[in-house]
């Protein structure tokens, strides 16, 4: 089974640099999207799937913004949209799939803002992810998408200067900390312990180019499942976003 989460930027910009295409290719059983940037009415026909996937998006009521899609080739069980908190809810953050063998998370975190006036909002809905995963009784849980948090120094390529920056500052850390200890493992970081490796670059200064990035999505995998696991990766190879796409093999 592979799993694979891009934060797209727009799925209709993705789909003009040939999202399809890459889809297809792919190989994966779910892929999740993020920041679809759209509403059902406005996307191309052709992204809401076909042979060999099906589609699901949870939409976010502003037009234009936020929005997890998943894409799969096997029907779930049961589907669920909704954390708990009004507005995380509002924005269409997060696809969940109950599959018999285990429970998909698809997340796209807030991002708390680069003058943290959605710092208290991030925290917020950080501890309301954290009382929902309590509340889950099966035990193969897999949370892939943006978290929007570079966990260690290793996951950007500029750590001091960027020590108090939104996304690396002490109190957002302490959030995956508070993930792991909920019994949740870094697929990526399990598999890899050196640094370098990044899911999104700034569009400016040529950050890509040179490498300047983040490590800011993620799939973890509850412990247990993670004995499973045969390979975690990253595709910066993947273009048509500030981000790109990662992603696991069980």
């Amino acid at each position: 089974m592979k799993i694979i989460s891009w934060n797209v930027n727009g799925l209709r910009s993705a789909y003009q640099k040939g999202f399809s295409k890459w889809l297809e290719q792919s190989d994966a059983d779910i892929v999740c999207v993020q920041e679809v940037k759209a509403q059902a009415s406005t996307i191309p026909q052709d992204l809401f799937g076909g042979s060999p996937y099906s589609f699901i998006a949870n939409y976010a009521e502003r037009p234009g913004y936020s929005g997890v899609g998943v894409y799969f080739k096997e029907k779930p069980e049961k589907t669920e949209t909704k954390l708990g908190h009004a507005r995380f809810d509002a924005e269409g953050r997060m696809v969940r799939f109950d599959y018999p063998e285990f429970t998909f998370i698809g997340l796209y975190m807030p991002n708390g803002s680069r003058d943290k006036r959605d710092m208290v909002y991030k925290m917020e809905a950080y501890e309301c992810l954290f009382t929902y995963l309590k509340k889950i009784e099966k035990k193969n849980i897999v949370l892939a998408g943006d978290f929007n948090i570079a966990h260690e120094e290793i996951d950007l390529a500029r750590p001091k200067e960027n020590k108090n920056s939104t996304m690396f500052t002490p109190e957002e850390r302490k959030r995956i900390d508070a993930l792991e200890s909920l019994g949740f493992v870094d697929s990526f970081r399990s598999k890899h312990g050196e640094a370098g490796h990044y899911s999104w670059w700034p569009y400016f200064t040529n950050a890509r180019e040179r490498n300047l990035g983040w490590r800011i999505d993620y799939v973890f995998i509850s412990e247990t499942f993670a004995l499973k696991l045969k390979d975690a990766f990253i595709l910066p190879e993947i273009t048509g976003s500030d981000h790109c796409p990662v992603g696991i093999e069980m």
